[in-house]
C-alpha cells in the first residue's frame, strides 16, 4: 500500500480522447509528475503542522524562512558538555534536566569592542537563546563574529561599535595624574560633550556607550559594567527604554518588567529590540519536543510520599493543610527570598 501511495502521489492522470465505436473515449497516462503535498503550512509567521498526529495539532513554531539553512561557523562554537543535573559527587542537584539532542554553544560578541563598519552575512538559529543571532563580517580586516539580531535586521546592512573608540579616550584622560580634580572634571565635561555632539549613526544594531544615546532610545544588551559586556535585555523580544543620561555619572533605564534601574554611563547598549519576539506564542505540542530540548518530567509532590515532599503524604488529594511550598520547604507563591534591597534599583518592578 505503501509503495501504491508514493507512486500516486508522484504521477497525475491526464485525459487524453480516444475514438472508439465512433464514441469518444478517455485514455488515462501516468506520466505526468505531480505536486509534492506538503504536511505544514508556513505563512511567515508561524509554521503549523497538519494533525497527523495528536502531538501535532497544538504545534505551532516560529517561522524560520529567513534563517541560513546549513550549520554554523565552527571555529565560532564550542562543544556543550552536559551533566544531566548532576554535581561532582553524582548528586541531582538540578531537577528535571537529562537527555536532548547534542548542541554547540555559539560564541556570541556581547562586549562588542571590535571598531569600525561589519557588515551582516546571514541571520541564524541558535539552540541556546531564544533570540536568533546574525553573523557579521568586518569590512576591513575580514573577522567574523556572533552578535544578537536586532529585530529588523537584514543581511546586508551594515553595523558599527564606538565602544573601543570611547574607551581609548577614557584611558588618555587618565594618563596625567598631576591635573588638579576640578580641571579633570571640566575636561571630561568638555570632551564627553564633544563625544555625544559628534557624528554618531543611532541606527538599529550600533552599539555605544549610553552617554551616546539620546533620551527615549529603545535599546537591548546592556551592560551593568563600565565597558563591560551586555547582561540585560538578551532575550527574545526583550528591549528597555532610556529615561535619563548624562556625561558622567549614572543612567537611568525603564526594563520591560517595569523596573526602572541606574546603570553607568559607561556601560554599553545596542539600539533596538531584540529579534524573534513571537517566541513567546509557540507551543510546542507534545512531551517529546520537551524531552528533546533536555527537559524531563515534572512529578507533582502530592503525588510523593511525606518524606519526599512537603505535600506528599496523607489520604487522597491532600497537602497536608500547608501553604504551597518547594520540595525544601520554602513557599513557593509569594514569599519572600531577599534580604536587602538592590541601590541600583530605583523602582522596582509591580508585583501582586
Amino acid at each position: 500500500m505503501f509503495a501504491i501511495r508514493r507512486a500516486l502521489q508522484r504521477c497525475t492522470l491526464t485525459a487524453a480522447p480516444v475514438l472508439k465505436f465512433g464514441r469518444p473515449q478517455v485514455a488515462f497516462n501516468l506520466q505526468q509528475q505531480a505536486r509534492p503535498m506538503s504536511n505544514t503550512k508556513d505563512d511567515g509567521q508561524f509554521k503549523t503542522w497538519k494533525p497527523l498526529a495528536p502531538t501535532l495539532r497544538q504545534r505551532r513554531m516560529v517561522s524560520r524562512k529567513d534563517l541560513h539553512k546549513g550549520g554554523p561557523i565552527r571555529k565560532l562554537t564550542v562543544a556543550k558538555r552536559r551533566t544531566g543535573g548532576r554535581n561532582n559527587t553524582g548528586r541531582i542537584t538540578c531537577r528535571h534536566r537529562g537527555g536532548g539532542v547534542k548542541r554547540r554553544i555559539r560564541l556570541v560578541d556581547f562586549k562588542r569592542s571590535e571598531p569600525g563598519p561589519q557588515q551582516v552575512v546571514r541571520l541564524e538559529y541558535d539552540p541556546g537563546r531564544t533570540a536568533h543571532i546574525a553573523l557579521i563580517k568586518h569590512m576591513n580586516t575580514g573577522a567574523l563574529s556572533y552578535i544578537l539580531a536586532p529585530a529588523g535586521l537584514k543581511p546586508g546592512s551594515v553595523v558599527q561599535s564606538y565602544m573601543k573608540v570611547h574607551l581609548e579616550n577614557a584611558q588618555a584622560k587618565d594618563v596625567d595624574d598631576v591635573i588638579s580634580a576640578v580641571e579633570r572634571q571640566e575636561m571630561e565635561a568638555a570632551s564627553v560633550k564633544a563625544d555625544i555632539t559628534s557624528k554618531v549613526n543611532i541606527e538599529l544594531g550600533n552599539c555605544m556607550p549610553l552617554k551616546m544615546i539620546p533620551i527615549g532610545t529603545t535599546i537591548h544588551n546592556i551592560g551593568l559594567q563600565p565597558f563591560g559586556r551586555g547582561q540585560l535585555a538578551r532575550s527574545a523580544g526583550a528591549s528597555a527604554q532610556l529615561l535619563y543620561t548624562a556625561p558622567t555619572g549614572l543612567a537611568q533605564i525603564k526594563l520591560m518588567s517595569g523596573e526602572i534601574r541606574r546603570i553607568p554611563v559607561d556601560a554599553c547598549a545596542t539600539i533596538g529590540q531584540v529579534s524573534n519576539a513571537n517566541h513567546k506564542h509557540e507551543k510546542l505540542g507534545g512531551a517529546g519536543a520537551r524531552r528533546r530540548r533536555g527537559w524531563r518530567p515534572t512529578v507533582r509532590g502530592t503525588a510523593m510520599n511525606t518524606h519526599d515532599h512537603p505535600h506528599g503524604g496523607g489520604r487522597g488529594k491532600s497537602k497536608g493543610n500547608k501553604h504551597p511550598r518547594s520540595p525544601w520547604g520554602k513557599l513557593a507563591k509569594g514569599g519572600k527570598t531577599r534580604n536587602s534591597k538592590n541601590p541600583m534599583v530605583v523602582r522596582g518592578r509591580p508585583r501582586r
